[in-house]
């Protein structure tokens, strides 16, 4: 019985991996693929206000930055909100921002809009937003598992996948982790 239990304990470990505090699966599905975990950590505002932790999953790991905007393959972004601070509108911001700085792809203010109507509901801390690229479809958004939309095309991807990951990304330090520097 106490080697079940403990043969239990490590399995579990072995499926996710701590990042900052919270834990991700190692990998997840996306579309019909399974996507490994590329790398994560904690979004950083004004060096002190811990935000969110964002992790990368992929097909295929890579620390290529580029590679990853804008490959046509299946991927997605996690997000779990750290800080009650994070609210709804702030996030909404920061993606506009975060748009507006994108050095890939493009989007449209209908893109803006969407991602407000998706996410009408306020935000609380532990909330997870998943964005998982479908190669050939679209970014499909879910908030804690529920499906919330879908944005299509590829260069919508590249224009989102390049807030973090981009030429100017919302946090450097992120960014890096995510790419598993």
């Amino acid at each position: 019985m106490i080697t079940l239990m403990i043969t239990a304990c490590f399995s579990v470990e072995a499926q996710t991996t701590e990042i900052q505090g919270m834990d991700f699966p190692n990998t997840v599905t996306i579309g019909n693929a399974e996507a490994a975990l590329n790398g994560g950590g904690m979004r950083v505002k004004y060096w002190v206000l811990d935000l969110y932790v964002g992790a990368l999953y992929l097909e295929n790991k890579t620390s290529d930055p580029d590679q990853v905007v804008m490959a046509d393959e299946n991927m997605g972004i996690r997000i779990v909100i750290n800080s009650a601070i994070v609210s709804r509108d702030l996030f909404i911001e920061s993606l506009e921002e975060g748009f507006a700085n994108a050095t890939a792809g493009k989007h449209t203010s209908a893109d803006i809009e969407n991602f407000k109507t998706y996410l009408s509901d306020e935000f609380v801390k532990g909330d997870e937003i998943a964005l998982n690229y479908v190669a050939g479809e679209g970014v499909h958004l879910s908030k804690n598992g529920e499906k919330r939309g879908t944005f299509t095309g590829l260069e919508f991807k590249q224009a989102l996948f390049a807030i973090w990951l981009g030429g100017k990304p919302a946090d450097e330090k992120l960014k890096n982790a995510m790419l598993g520097k």
